[in-house]
């Protein structure tokens, strides 16, 4: 029997919420999607949603404005908050970052 290295599973990012106490407004989630990351009256990360307004709540990836921008890209965005206050969730609604 061969060892065969396990299918890499694709990426599908099914929620995502930013934590407000955690959030310094550094702005590398807006630097790395612009698109769907922007900073509030308040300088707190909030995802822009096709319904108005942005929130940092828990928001299903279906609800963003932005519906090309792919999951890697949304992942980079996060991992790149420097207090890690970006945190996503897989389909299945599994933490996958941080």
């Amino acid at each position: 029997m061969e060892n065969q290295e396990p299918a890499k599973k694709t990426l599908r990012i099914g929620k995502l919420m930013v934590d407000r106490n955690l959030c310094i407004g550094a702005a590398s989630c807006v630097a790395g999607a612009p698109s769907t990351f922007e900073l509030d009256a308040e300088n707190k990360a909030v995802m822009r949603r096709k319904t108005p307004p942005p929130s940092s709540d828990m928001t299903s990836r279906q609800d963003l404005e932005d519906q090309t921008i792919d999951d890697e890209t949304l992942l980079l965005a996060a991992k790149s908050c420097p207090t890690q206050a970006i945190i996503v969730f897989d389909e299945e609604g599994n933490q996958i970052y941080p």
